[in-house]
């Protein structure tokens, strides 16, 4: 009677699952959920009531205001480049390809405040750009534009970077049967392209504002910082923090950080259903 072999264990490369999932939590729990429940502790020691007078302060709206409007201009801008770029980027060969697919990488390794201060130098008065611009009647730096500008600047990446992946992975007999059928291409585009890149397109468009909304460092140096008028969320609490008024900034960093994980929730809502609608194309 042959005994039956025993089963053979898979090597694996890292250790195992109990030492690999404690270093992941203790690593969150250090760098990420501990700074968050502080901020969370703080800003429930305010109380309610001082809490919405802080949030609700004419000079606060303002900055919030401002924030938002210019995060969704720039993730309205973004929404149409970063798909357009990752478009070039999968269905064309040319020169250069690959140094453009590295450019777009630039805004992620750049520090912040040196894209701020090379935008400032671009679109100032006497910049290469900005002075046609003042020519024409048009300023960017200290205006909301200029916020716009640099916000567009560090997050078209997100956008990029989403839609790339799921354009390449998306299969051309597709467009090719449609095109067979007598589509036109802005009607293959349309019914065939658009709707399965949808889901990762939102997801990138949604993380880009996201990160719109917690610029900092590029924004301080182009937009003039003016009360009621580009004073941005982020140096609003950065302000509070100098005046050493610790309610004030933890009540306004509270609020940016409510939208950004209702954001960063939703942007993961849409890769698990653009998971899906990949998974069930195949």
């Amino acid at each position: 009677m042959i005994a039956a072999a025993a089963p053979v264990r898979a090597k694996r490369v890292l250790p195992g699952f109990t030492l690999s999932l404690g270093t992941t939590l203790l690593y969150l729990v250090l760098i990420v959920l501990i700074p968050i429940a502080a901020l969370i502790l703080k800003g429930a020691e305010i109380g309610p009531e001082r809490f919405w007078q802080i949030v609700s302060s004419d000079r606060a709206v303002a900055a919030f205001r401002i924030t938002i409007t210019a995060a969704a201009i720039a993730t309205a801008v973004n929404a149409a480049y970063g798909l357009l770029m990752a478009w070039v980027l999968v269905r064309y060969d040319f020169p250069g390809k690959r140094l453009l697919d590295a450019l777009m990488d630039v805004p992620f390794a750049l520090p912040t405040a040196v894209a701020g201060l090379s935008l400032t130098a671009l679109f100032s008065a006497n910049g290469w750009f900005g002075s046609a611009l003042e020519a024409a009647g048009l300023q960017v730096v200290y205006t909301i534009w200029g916020i716009a500008l640099a916000m567009a600047f560090t997050s078209v990446p997100f956008v990029v970077r989403t839609v790339q992946p799921v354009l390449e992975d998306l299969d051309v007999s597709l467009e090719q049967a449609a095109e067979t059928l007598g589509a036109r291409p802005w009607q293959i585009f349309s019914r065939v392209v658009f709707p399965a890149i949808l889901p990762a397109w939102l997801a990138g468009c949604t993380t880009a504002f996201a990160r719109s909304l917690g610029e900092f460092g590029a924004i301080v140096f182009i937009a003039g910082n003016l009360p009621f008028q580009t004073e941005i969320a982020a140096l609003l609490a950065f302000i509070r923090l100098e005046e050493y008024d610790y309610n004030g900034a933890a009540a306004i960093a509270l609020v940016l950080l409510g939208f950004a994980l209702v954001l960063l929730v939703a942007s993961n809502l849409l890769q698990n259903w653009a998971a899906r609608h990949r998974e069930a194309a195949r």
